[in-house]
């Protein structure tokens, strides 16, 4: 593991590192934060998984996680949202597939393959990487993400709901299957066959059996995407269904930017802390 900067904020180090990944068969950038607590102890660990278009940097510039996670002891990793270099096959012209838009699956499809294999980064080579390398307590995790990266918290906490004790998200793309800007990316990944696309679907999860305890999801009002994107009513619909409590906060005014995401960090971040907290 290389890294690429180290900043201290709050107390704690801000950093950018780079290493080799096996699974993605290239160079990947994360960001993590370590708050002042980690010098005297282990601390839980909050995973951020971003949006389309997006890299670590984005959150790391714009999210405003810092004081309250510094405040509260949460390690925070941000990974980045799709293999890079030269080499890994793109769509430059569609920011919705492609580089920037792994959509947090492991593709099945030719040419993708063989790099876009961003479900297996995020829950397996990445955490081993970061167990190895900061002083993280892997017994104590959350996750949380933006959009495509809210699509990602949440289909990745329903799947593996022993590892993950909390689990949020800002204006997530609820049912992927379905969604306008997700279901092209779907099927370039992972076929034709669309029962392939449930494994990556919270809606197709929760009707499949899947459970998580609680969800929390902010979604703006005035966001563009709510209507063919998003679809909160949907997820709102299949927690209901299946009796997963889900505290879904519509946001009158606010779209689907990072001026909505900061503000409602706060939120996140106390809600993830609280489910964190170490059991006596």
């Amino acid at each position: 593991m290389k890294t690429n900067s180290k900043e201290k904020s709050h107390g704690g180090i801000q950093g950018v590192y780079a290493h080799r990944s096996e699974v993605c068969d290239c160079d990947m950038t994360f960001a993590v934060f370590v708050p002042p607590q980690a010098a005297e102890r282990p601390c839980p660990v909050v995973w951020y998984l971003s949006g389309l278009t997006c890299t670590h940097a984005n959150v790391m510039e714009k999210g405003e996680y810092r004081r309250l996670a510094a405040e509260f002891g949460l390690i925070v990793v941000c990974p980045d949202t799709s293999p890079r270099g030269d080499g890994i096959p793109d769509e430059p012209d569609n920011w919705q597939f492609g580089k920037g838009a792994g959509f947090y699956v492991d593709a099945t499809q030719q040419p993708f393959a063989a790099n876009y294999r961003m479900y297996s980064y995020v829950t397996q080579e990445l955490p081993q990487l970061v167990a190895a390398s900061f002083p993280a307590d892997m017994e104590r995790q959350g996750i949380f993400g933006h959009s495509m990266g809210g699509h990602g918290a949440l289909t990745i906490a329903l799947k593996k709901p022993d590892r993950y004790r909390s689990c949020s998200a800002f204006a997530p793309i609820s049912h992927p299957s379905v969604s306008g800007w997700s279901k092209p990316a779907l099927e370039k990944y992972l076929g034709s066959d669309e029962t392939a696309w449930r494994q990556y679907d919270s809606c197709a999860l929760i009707e499949d059996g899947h459970r998580f305890p609680e969800f929390l999801v902010d979604q703006g009002r005035a966001d563009t995407f709510l209507e063919d994107g998003l679809r909160p009513g949907e997820l709102e619909s299949a927690c209901a269904a299946a009796g997963i409590p889900l505290t879904l906060r519509l946001r009158e005014g606010y779209g689907h930017s990072y001026f909505f995401i900061s503000t409602f960090m706060d939120d996140h971040l106390r809600w993830h802390a609280e489910r964190l907290k170490k059991q006596a």
